[in-house]
């Protein structure tokens, strides 16, 4: 019992140091209080289930994914390093996409077709994303910290100007898209038929998931804000097909980012497993508020927080201090 207590007296401070820091891990115990704030070890996990599950709410009624309201706003407001947000972003917009996937494939809304093309080129750019921002990271956190304000502002911009169409018109498919037979249909239960669907445009919508996948990689976003808006408006996939093959692409893009972070160390319970619980918590009442809600409402007030918490990530990273 004497050895337990003296154990865990010297875990505790080194557990607050590894979430301000993975390189001041391995540092003195003193500096282990100032990292920590001074809190008991449990502090940080809870308060961050409860802004997870309120987080998860928001993010359901706003319609976007969790991933892309996580990173920058805990980045912003909590005393974590920026690898350990990043690593704890991806593990949760890769618990969402698993647990929406299967369901998604079986009611054949989301198209393998469609996906597996772009996942091939996604994955392998998110695996050089997370390298590349682990790198930049340890020459310096500011420098990922500007580029991640940059990137939530012109996400925040996207997500105000984008308008999705239900049914885009494709009057004819183009070669690659016909070579990859990114083509096919589903039922649509709002309109009682099947839908058939085609891509145009293939070629740049590839091209661009090469910066889609970067970004996922680099800052743990997870990327649906990118992926719905390519498939949808650029290669005139139907909404639906796009949301839920979005879902799906997730799963295998996240999952390769995740290794490098996983690799690492950066990725640790203490933050993740409050952060996945939260949020999925947080889900499930924000689909019953959904009938509820004013979702527009609710969407333009994430996106002003979106464009707060980029300036706030670009006001720490560039030391300015106007923000707080």
């Amino acid at each position: 019992m004497f050895h337990f207590e003296k154990a865990r007296r010297a875990l505790l401070p080194s557990l607050g140091l590894l979430l301000a820091s993975p390189v001041g891990a391995l540092a003195t115990e003193g500096a282990a209080q100032v990292a920590g704030g001074g809190k008991p070890w449990w502090f940080w996990p809870v308060v961050l289930f409860f802004f997870c599950f309120v987080l998860g709410i928001i993010a359901v009624l706003a319609g976007v994914g969790g991933g892309v309201l996580y990173v920058p706003l805990v980045s912003g407001f909590f005393p974590f390093h920026i690898d350990f947000v990043r690593g704890a972003g991806l593990m949760v917009a890769l618990a969402g996409a698993l647990a929406a996937g299967p369901g998604l494939l079986r009611r054949n809304l989301a198209s393998l077709r469609l996906a597996l093309p772009v996942a091939l080129v996604a994955s392998a750019c998110s695996i050089a994303g997370a390298i590349l921002g682990l790198y930049l990271s340890s020459l310096d956190p500011a420098i990922v910290q500007v580029c991640l304000g940059a990137t939530i502002v012109g996400i925040a911009a996207l997500l105000l100007f984008s308008k999705n169409s239900a049914q885009p018109v494709v009057t004819k498919q183009d070669a690659v898209g016909l070579a990859l037979g990114m083509s096919g249909t589903y039922f649509d239960p709002s309109l009682g038929k099947e839908v058939e669907w085609k891509t145009h445009r293939t070629l740049l919508g590839i091209i661009l998931f090469i910066f889609i996948g970067l970004l996922a990689g680099m800052f743990g976003l997870g990327a649906g804000w990118a992926n719905v808006p390519v498939f949808n408006l650029l290669m005139g996939a139907p909404l639906k097909v796009s949301v839920a093959t979005s879902k799906f692409l997730l799963s295998i893009t996240d999952t390769s980012a995740a290794w490098i972070y996983l690799n690492r160390g950066c990725v640790i319970p203490l933050m993740a497993v409050p952060s996945i619980v939260g949020l999925m918590l947080g889900s499930f009442v924000g689909v019953r508020l959904l009938s509820k809600a004013k979702p527009k409402l609710i969407r333009y007030m994430v996106i002003c927080v979106l464009f707060f918490a980029g300036l706030k990530a670009l006001d720490k990273g560039l030391n300015i201090g106007l923000l707080g």
